[in-house]
């Protein structure tokens, strides 16, 4: 079996269960090799057997369930990956399959609870992930057809439409259903900045703008908001307004490394190239490794200042340090890219 050989290994195996008709282990070899071989019906009747002669054999619960699932016999599935693990609960597998069954059951409900224990098991698993967004996308589906037959007109249902359009792209629908879920609650908190973030996505940054400020008229301390309103006004050449408003958010999160590189920008905008070099040394530091982006542009805004106030080692310093963070940044993208691939071609050989 090791080896690959698996029409050799059931014929062995089978000629081992006519001679020991007894024998669980054997049944439960036969039946690998058969499910090895896709032979599922024959499979399913030689873990079956195994698991009568020996209940609580290691493995065999699973593999019957992963059999009958092949079959598409999905209730049967359910209670033997059920059994699967109960009898090994820190098996990742057999929590996997369990939800698996369930999806293919139409029950997302159990499906998700069975995954999200997979996931907490092997929580990068690439198949168990799949199968789990899997899940979450089919209750999430339900859940809005369900408000969608409850309340048709709900403004809670325009702003579901509108972040689906979203995330397709179709800006223009998105537009049209927050406004109409806006009309309808107009003083929701939440709304203004969703549609705002459209408008963003579309450069539209007037409107972004205006809605971000309405945003913070119902909800003054959203934080959010207020972060993403001063990026407004810094691409809208306001910089007084966005240095305004980066101050405050600073005061209520000090270690916000992108709040003090636009504090950086804003400053620049005004002529405050002093200040502006003390924010952006400020965002060096507080960038971790997740703020690589953060990191790598403010190092090129510190060597662009240190050059104009005629620091030229600092400057040089600075370039070299943006230089090489691009260069690993650009290799952690190809790599990425290698990687994806190498899954892309993983999924389509093991997924279920």
């Amino acid at each position: 079996m090791q080896s690959g050989h698996w029409d050799e290994a059931g014929a062995a195996f089978a000629r081992v269960v006519r001679m020991r008709p007894q024998f669980a282990e054997a049944y439960f070899n036969l039946g690998l090799a058969q499910s090895e071989q896709r032979k599922w019906d024959e499979a399913s009747t030689s873990l079956e057997r195994a698991l009568k002669l020996k209940p609580t054999l290691h493995g065999a619960s699973l593999f019957a369930g992963i059999a009958k699932y092949r079959q598409n016999e999905y209730p049967q599935a359910i209670t033997l990956l059920r059994h699967a693990t109960q009898q090994e609960p820190g098996n990742a597998a057999a929590y996997m399959w369990l939800g698996v069954a369930e999806l293919a059951a139409a029950d997302a409900d159990d499906a998700a609870t069975a995954l999200d224990k997979a996931a907490r098991l092997k929580p990068n698993d690439v198949d168990i992930l799949y199968h789990r967004g899997r899940a979450y996308m089919l209750i999430s589906k339900e859940c809005y057809e369900k408000m969608y037959e409850a309340e048709p007109n709900s403004w809670r249902v325009h702003e579901v439409l509108g972040q689906s359009f979203a995330e397709a792209e179709r800006y223009g629908d998105a537009i049209n259903e927050y406004l109409t879920a806006i009309r309808l609650q107009p003083h929701e908190p939440g709304l203004h900045q969703e549609l705002a973030d459209v408008y963003w996505q579309q450069n539209d940054l007037p409107d972004a703008e205006a809605e971000f400020q309405s945003e913070l008229q119902e909800d003054p301390d959203n934080v959010t908001a207020m972060y993403k309103l001063a990026v407004v006004s810094v691409e809208r050449a306001k910089p007084e307004a966005a240095a305004s408003l980066l101050q405050e958010v600073l005061r209520r999160n000090p270690r916000s490394a992108d709040a003090h590189y636009q504090l950086g920008r804003a400053q620049a905008q005004m002529g405050k190239e002093d200040a502006a070099i003390q924010s952006f040394s400020a965002a060096v530091t507080e960038a971790g490794k997740d703020d690589s982006e953060t990191l790598r542009q403010s190092y090129y805004q510190l060597a662009q200042l240190y050059r104009r106030a005629q620091k030229p080692a600092e400057s040089q310093a600075a370039l070299q340090s943006f230089l090489r963070l691009k260069q690993e940044a650009d290799a952690q993208q190809a790599q990425r890219l290698q990687d994806k691939l190498k899954r892309a071609a993983q999924m389509q050989d093991a997924t279920p």
